[in-house]
């Protein structure tokens, strides 16, 4: 069963607006994505030693909150399999207006080791931004330690271009709001496994590499992710920690984001469209149509 996200009240609110159109004023209701932030804390240590700490705060559509926390982990190391979380806790008040309780303590297993000095660079996650620089390429590069293997897998040029349409055809929340990201997990016959929607885009891929994550389903299988803006240097760290080997997106790379996808076994596409796109990385994965 393709997933996505289950209650559609959580992403979308209504507002009365007022609409400029054909010359005249207009008063009308229309959907806003809803946004609201997560504080997500990480609980670790021995039984009688136990620890809470807060580890990032991100601003995200709510729904599939395990999800978008267990990605995350699993993108900045912390984790490498859901073996070693061992519970998910929602704590603190519920938002009067939405009745979310907006923070989520993951609780991991007894020898989860990690520094927190080393994760500050945790700290910039929000809706609309990310980090760069060689810094921050040495250090996904200390802890990334495989490429995402599956050299010999092979995927045809017209399935890759038939991707973007397809996930567009779940996009539900993005057709009344039309503000927010997805990422999609295809198989390699270009069935869509999961679809998910989120005002972030680093979000959107998190809830994709957590449902895998949660599922036992990581570096198991040939697949392709698939999203909806452009593909940045975190996003090809997220499917390089899933071992995800084909990247797929509607928009542009960046420089890092090839750098990185090369040099990690990624194939890495961007401007897909069902006419064109272009292959940044390990063009070898994909053939054309015999």
């Amino acid at each position: 069963m393709t997933e996505s996200n289950s209650n559609p009240e959580l992403r979308r609110k209504s507002k009365s607006i007022i609409r400029f159109e054909n010359g005249a004023f207009t008063e009308k209701a229309d959907f806003l994505a809803v946004e609201e932030p997560l504080e997500i804390r990480i609980v670790y240590g021995s039984p009688g030693n136990q620890r809470n700490r807060s580890l990032s705060i991100t601003m995200r559509t709510p729904g599939h909150d395990r999800e978008l926390a267990a990605g995350f982990l699993l993108g900045e190391g912390i984790v490498t399999s859901a073996d070693q979380i061992t519970q998910f806790e929602l704590t603190g008040p519920k938002d009067e207006c939405t009745g979310l309780t907006n923070q989520l303590c993951v609780h991991v297993a007894e020898g989860v080791s990690f520094d927190f000095g080393s994760l500050q660079r945790n700290f910039y996650t929000t809706s609309s931004c990310g980090i760069c620089g060689k810094a921050s390429l040495d250090a996904v590069r200390a802890q990334l330690t495989h490429s995402v293997g599956f050299p010999s897998m092979k995927v045809s040029a017209s399935l890759i271009a038939s991707l973007p349409s397809t996930m567009r055809e779940r996009q539900s929340t993005f057709d009344e709001t039309g503000g927010l990201h997805a990422a999609g997990l295809f198989a390699t016959d270009g069935k869509l496994v999961a679809c998910y929607e989120d005002v972030g885009r680093h979000n959107a891929l998190d809830k994709l590499v957590g449902f895998q994550c949660l599922a036992g389903r990581l570096r198991e299988s040939e697949s392709l992710a698939l999203v909806s803006g452009r593909a940045s240097f975190e996003l090809v760290q997220k499917v390089i920690s899933a071992g995800i080997p084909i990247l797929v997106a509607v928009g542009a790379p960046s420089s890092l984001a090839a750098e990185l996808a090369d040099e990690f076994g990624v194939t890495l596409v961007g401007f897909a469209s069902k006419n064109r796109f272009n292959i940044y990385s390990h063009s070898s994965r994909l053939i054309m149509d015999v």
